[in-house]
């Protein structure tokens, strides 16, 4: 089976499959239908005779089954919490069993309704359990079969015994589909229909020719005018015409096809042959467009650099394996169609894996001299290596190509055709896929730039990592179906994920996590659009302060993200006495790793809610000073005076001493310290210090400045003046001017400012003397040079 083919028909079957579980969930489950559905499951795998193709049939029924089944356990009824819930009400049973007879005939009423209503349930789960185990069992069956088949050997197509017989089925095919045009045209009847239909086989004709032939200049002139009406992003309309003669030419053929049929002339082989030209031809073009955007000389790559003749090289080996990929599909297919030999299709197929492998050793090498768009030489001056991921992949994918290339046709020449199969042609699709992901990924670029009119690179957005992201999750899918998974392996992987996982007595399923994503989403941009409003229009009319504003938005904020969260969980039907012992486990970690990130956060809370400091206030703590900017649930964030930011723990400002220089207002005192020389009229001091005080604006005249004459000094009579100034955050400044104005007062009126001044006396200077004579006795001669 070509994998080509089986991607194509995979996407059908998960729609069919997706049509009969929403129907079998919709009708409800028959138990006497699923019940001889299992049996007949049961029965094929005991035997393991059925085909595979009878097995998958017998897995999809069992997949549906077992769907509807989770359906119905997750469904539940709604009768059972109200049940309970009046159970509980009724309280626990006695320690010594008496109770009264209402009140015991009422419990064992309600037990006996809460057990009807487990029932399905338990029959869901055991029935569940049962279709699980058989599609494992199926699937066994099915990869052992698949597996025996991929490694058997069969006939080496390089005996030249198989050769004649070979041509020989190969030229019956042929002269086959001769005789069945011309016992057709020989046919009177078919000849007069032909002759009948033939307006209508012309007319489809000129049809499918125009498309052929006339619609590439059409397209041209389509995409002129386009450009001509958008002046950006035409790298848009360059991709989705080039794309579109692709479908073009496919459909013409596909309406040539149509024809061909209509006339009746072509025979039941024939008409097999000629449905697979189409989707030979659609094969071709797209390779040969990914070619073209890939490796062309007028694209630009983006994401790795190769020189212009490496690209030219590059596309002409695509275009070969494009060819090759049909070839290999026509003697797939028609060899299944005409039931040809197992060594007919070998001896047919090895010049295909023969030249697919040269090919793809060629291409490989290619593709591992890739180099980053930015920086050919892939260094940096400090040589940090700059590669990029896309460069990576090209260049992992080149050298796999290289030993497929190699290995893929001596398998194939020794007789290990499905091996060879799975190998060449798999790896064909995988590159193929990997450029497609690249030029999707341009695409994205190309629109981007097209709605905004901003390149990607200008914007330095995350679009490239996203997009790559998604289209990568989006291509595995694909990828593993290219390398031979199927589509009940993809399937399954679906279930697993729609049945979730159990935790304790409750099942978590993908809708659960959608509903509390969603219900906790919104909640919390309810909250957010609340803190606004309170910011924004409701507090700032009150008389609270700043800070006290801050407090409640926060708040706010953490009451409604813990009630958003409270809902979710409920909404989405998570019990949350199922996690009781996991929140047990982690109050131990709490209680011993986490003790200081919980000391902190509830210091966070007291700060917001006692508030001995506020945002703006200036305070002192750990003998750092600065402007609190910000409080929140852990620390606290302090803008010093240098303009750095310390982060504080809450736990500190509760604990510790803090000063807040501006708590509830910015007054504040300021002492100044001045010294006179002795022999100054302190008097007149005392006045002059007094009149700055007093006419210096910023300070308060009640309380009233002070001037205090502190004593005297060792050299110097000590004044300090003090002051409360309006605006305590001021002090520098009011120090700064309060000092020139002093110092100028002074100057005038000749009062002199001490400094401090020292006489050192020598009580002995002769025995200084005479050490002195007795060193300079004791050097040696500076003439002579010292002994060695």
């Amino acid at each position: 089976m070509i994998r080509l083919l089986a991607i194509v028909r995979a996407a059908v079957i998960v729609v069919l499959l997706g049509v009969a579980q929403v129907a079998a969930q919709t009708e409800g489950v028959d138990l006497s239908e699923w019940d001889d559905v299992a049996q007949r499951a049961e029965q094929a795998v005991e035997a393991e005779s059925a085909s595979i193709q009878a097995l998958e049939t017998l897995r999809s029924d069992v997949a549906a089954y077992r769907d509807a089944w989770l359906q119905v356990q997750n469904a539940g009824d709604p009768r059972l919490g109200t049940l309970q819930s009046q159970l509980d009400a009724l309280g626990a049973v006695p320690e010594n069993g008496e109770e009264p007879t209402e009140i015991s005939q009422r419990r064992a009423e309600l037990e006996r309704q809460i057990a009807d209503l487990n029932a399905p349930l338990r029959r869901a789960e055991e029935a569940y359990t049962r279709a699980d185990g058989l599609i494992a069992e199926i699937d066994t069956i099915i990869r052992s079969r698949q597996t025996d088949a991929l490694l058997r050997r069969g006939e080496e197509p390089l005996d030249p015994r198989l050769w004649p017989a070979a041509v020989g089925e190969l030229g019956a095919t042929g002269q086959e589909l001769i005789d069945e045009v011309t016992t057709n045209w020989s046919n009177d009847v078919r000849r007069t229909e032909f002759i009948n239909d033939l307006p209508a086989i012309l007319l489809t004709v000129a049809i499918a020719l125009m498309l052929l032939f006339r619609m590439p200049a059409i397209i041209e002139r389509l995409g002129e005018w386009l450009r001509s009406k958008t002046r950006r992003g035409t790298g848009v309309w360059t991709t989705l015409l080039s794309l579109l003669r692709v479908v073009l030419p496919v459909a013409g053929l596909t309406l040539f096809v149509q024809a061909a049929d209509v006339s009746g002339l072509l025979g039941p082989l024939g008409a097999q042959v000629s449905v697979l030209l189409p989707f030979v031809l659609a094969v071709v073009l797209f390779v040969q467009w990914l070619a073209s955007q890939r490796f062309g000389n007028d694209v630009e790559l983006h994401t790795m650099s190769l020189p212009p003749e490496r690209r030219r090289e590059a596309r002409y080996y695509a275009n070969a394996l494009a060819w090759l990929l049909a070839l290999n599909i026509l003697i797939t297919r028609i060899g299944d169609i005409d039931e040809w030999s197992e060594a007919t299709i070998a001896v047919l197929s090895l010049p295909v894996h023969v030249l697919c492998g040269l090919v793809l050793f060629r291409l490989g090498q290619i593709m591992g001299t890739a180099a980053p768009m930015d920086d050919p030489d892939e260094t940096e001056s400090d040589g940090v290596d700059r590669t990029g991921f896309a460069v990576r992949i090209a260049r992992l994918a080149g050298k796999g190509a290289m030993a497929v290339g190699v290995v893929g046709p001596i398998l194939s020449a020794i007789g290990y055709l499905n091996v060879a199969q799975a190998m060449i042609f798999p790896t064909i699709l995988s590159l193929g896929l990997f450029a497609f992901l690249l030029t999707l990924q341009n695409f994205v670029g190309d629109a981007y730039h097209l709605v905004t009119g901003k390149t990607l690179d200008q914007t330095g957005s995350l679009i490239p990592v996203f997009s790559g992201a998604v289209l990568s999750l989006a291509a595995l899918p694909f990828l593993a179906l290219i390398w031979g998974a199927r589509v009940a392996d993809l399937t399954e992987l679906w279930a697993r994920f729609q049945a979730g996982f159990a935790l304790g007595d409750t099942r978590i399923s993908p809708t659960d996590f959608l509903t509390f994503a969603v219900v906790f989403a919104i909640g919390y941009m309810v909250t957010r659009l609340l803190q606004s409003g309170l910011r924004g229009s409701v507090l700032p009319k009150t008389r609270i302060d700043k800070g006290g504003q801050t407090a409640i938005v926060s708040g706010t904020g953490y009451v409604g993200i813990f009630l958003a969260a409270i809902i979710a969980i409920t909404a989405a039907g998570i019990d949350l006495s199922a996690l009781a012992f996991v929140v047990g486990a982690l109050s131990v970690g709490i209680g011993f790793g986490l003790q200081n990130i919980v000391q902190n956060f509830v210091s966070g809370i007291i700060l917001l809610i006692e508030r001995p400091i506020s945002e703006g206030d200036w305070i002192e703590v750990n003998g750092q000073q600065g402007t609190v900017k910000d409080i929140s649930v852990r620390s606290t964030r302090i803008e010093t005076f240098d303009r750095t930011d310390v982060i504080v723990p809450n736990a500190d400002l509760v604990s510790n001493s803090v000063t807040n220089y501006t708590r509830g207002n910015v007054l504040g005192r300021l002492i100044l310290d001045v010294g006179v020389a002795y022999g100054t009229d302190t008097r007149k001091v005392e006045d002059i210090l007094y009149k700055i005080a007093r006419n210096h604006d910023m300070v308060l005249m009640n309380p009233a400045p002070f001037v205090h004459f502190k004593g005297f000094g060792a050299d110097s009579l000590d004044f300090d003046v003090r002051v409360i100034l309006r605006d305590v955050t001021k002090t520098l400044v009011v120090r700064t001017e309060m000092n020139h104005q002093i110092n100028e007062a002074f100057a005038e009126e000749g009062i002199e400012i001490p400094f401090a001044q020292r006489d050192v006396w020598l009580r002995n200077p002769e025995t200084l003397r005479a050490l002195d004579g007795d060193a300079r006795s004791q050097s040696p001669d500076q003439n002579e040079e010292p002994s060695q």
